[in-house]
């Protein structure tokens, strides 16, 4: 740490992405991306639109914006699209916090919410969720602060009813809530019709999972009009040419393919219900995930030991430290020839204990 830095940032705790490897080779089922390759569109899209790359990218992403609202159907003027869903969650941390109006969300969710909030010296709060994981929606009633809940939760897997986020929305006239949907295709009810309904809320996504572009970065915001406008003003502030053109290129292609991503989706809902199955009769308790991940521990087997024991046999899972979550792993859901290779790794770790 420098003498330059600024002194309110000393103390700050930047979020840790999943273990990225280099050297050995493992099975990577740490950071939930997909485990099948972007769209054969997508990839020409991309590289056909690396012959301009001398020329400037279009600010507004006009093209991509007009498919990614058609595929939505809501008007272009309610769609931003963004450098990955974090960016516009950074945005909205930005345009609708401040020492007045602090951020609120779960105890134990995406944890970049909490470095958003620090970073941009933006008063937080945290609500516990229920003994059972599961988010209470009462907890969010009328509570006048700008509220971001991850619907599906990670890493719980949980997700909670679009009425049961419109009660939120409605009883909150005064502040936004965001509702983060990077899991949305995997299972739970996408909450994108209550923005043609109510002014105050704010709905993104991202094309890392489903469509199996986390290494592009590409997300989006999703709003009433006047709502999107404030956020544009935030990026033209900060990184108007912030979607390059492989990247809006390849959104444009993938979402032309759209039978790809969903039969690929279907999949990954398949390995995922397998997965569950096989792990709970391995003695795992398993949350019933609506992701493309599961968040599973071991009555007899602490999380850590799980995981140090999976990376020794070369499979990656995330482990988290916070003492309410140490004794879980995410598991990212891949092929099933990878599922395979997780539960065979798993059967011999229980077999150890018996």
């Amino acid at each position: 740490m420098s003498d330059y830095l600024r002194p309110e940032l000393k103390g700050l705790d930047p979020y840790v992405p999943g273990e990225q490897p280099t050297g050995r080779s493992y099975i990577k089922l740490n950071t939930n991306e997909s485990p099948f390759p972007p769209s054969p569109a997508a990839v020409e899209a991309a590289s056909q639109a690396a012959k301009g790359l001398n020329l400037y990218n279009d600010p507004d992403s006009k093209a991509l914006t007009h498919a990614m609202a058609q595929r939505l159907g809501v008007p272009d003027e309610c769609v931003l699209m963004t450098s990955g869903s974090d960016e516009i969650l950074n945005f909205a941390f930005l345009t609708f916090c401040h020492s007045g109006c602090p951020a609120v969300f779960a105890d134990i969710t995406y944890g970049f919410y909490k470095v958003f909030a620090n970073v941009n010296r933006v008063p937080y709060e945290t609500i516990p969720l229920k003994s059972d994981m599961t988010l209470d929606y009462k907890d969010y009633l009328g509570i006048n602060k700008t509220i971001f809940i991850a619907n599906p939760n990670a890493p719980t897997g949980l997700a909670i009813s679009r009425d049961e986020i419109e009660e939120i929305v409605k009883s909150n006239p005064s502040n936004v809530v965001v509702t983060d949907e990077a899991y949305i295709d995997f299972g739970g009810e996408s909450s994108v019709p209550l923005t043609q309904k109510y002014d105050n809320i704010l709905v993104t996504q991202t094309f890392s999972k489903s469509r199996s572009m986390a290494g592009a970065r590409l997300g989006m915001g999703i709003g009433s009009k006047k709502l999107i406008a404030d956020l544009n003003t935030v990026k033209f502030s900060i990184n108007p040419y912030n979607v390059n053109s492989m990247t809006g290129a390849a959104g444009i292609a993938a979402l032309q393919d759209e039978e790809y991503t969903r039969a690929n989706c279907r999949t990954i809902i398949e390995n995922r219900e397998y997965t569950t199955l096989k792990l709970r009769e391995l003695g795992f308790e398993v949350n019933d995930s609506s992701t493309n991940f599961v968040f599973a521990k071991h009555p007899l087997i602490s999380g850590e030991e799980v995981y140090l024991k999976l990376r020794d046999a070369g499979i990656l899972v995330r482990h988290f430290t916070p003492e309410n979550i140490k004794e879980y792993n995410r598991i990212s859901i891949g092929t099933r020839e990878q599922m395979d290779a997780l539960l065979s790794a798993l059967r011999v770790i229980t077999e150890e204990i018996k």
